[in-house]
């Protein structure tokens, strides 16, 4: 059982702990030992989150160690730019082509970097980008939170596990109202 680490960066409100929950589920799903731990930036204020998901035979810790993440789900462009660090040479990154003003950009008294410098930035470590526009497929379905749901289907298409598995473990975590936008959303995000 070869290991998997996951890094989730977002901000407070787009749905990174949920994704992150569904993410060690299926891990639990498909025979793995998983590990998980989440840091909650001022997250009801709109402040970064960031979630370690661990997959293995055995995982000792929750938190992942610098230069060794396998995969980045960036659920916002400027968050995913944070964590180039976190991952190995040849790792993948999957990034919400979606952009959040931080307070200083919005005072302008910082810049907010260009689409290109942050992959070039993400292009370090991964070995390649995968960029969606999950917000805007969230939108035309109804509802924007579910944005981080279409990045899973997105990583979900990198990693093992058949597309049922997945969706076995949406229809048991999100609320019985929620679950068939929750698995369109899944699905587009895995054909995009």
């Amino acid at each position: 059982m070869t290991k998997k680490d996951f890094i989730l960066a977002g901000v407070g409100g787009q749905g990174t702990i949920l994704a992150s929950n569904i993410l060690a589920e299926v891990g639990l799903q498909l025979g793995h030992d998983v590990k998980k731990a989440e840091v909650h930036g001022m997250a009801q204020r709109g402040g970064q989150v960031d979630s370690h998901v661990r997959w293995g035979e055995h995982v000792f810790s929750p938190l992942g160690e610098e230069n060794n993440f396998d995969y980045l789900v960036g659920f916002e462009m400027l968050e995913a730019a944070r964590f180039p660090h976190f991952m190995r040479k040849g790792a993948a990154a999957v990034v919400n082509d979606y952009r959040i003003n931080p307070p200083l950009v919005n005072l302008g008294k910082a810049q907010y970097p260009s689409k290109e410098e942050i992959e070039t930035l993400l292009l370090q470590r991964a070995e390649k980008v995968y960029w969606i526009n999950a917000t805007a497929i969230a939108n035309d379905l109804g509802n924007p939170a579910m944005a981080g749901v279409v990045l899973l289907g997105k990583l979900s298409s990198l990693v093992e596990g058949e597309q049922e598995d997945w969706l076995a473990v949406i229809e048991r975590m999100v609320p019985p109202r929620f679950v068939d936008l929750n698995k369109k959303a899944f699905i587009a995000g895995r054909d995009a």
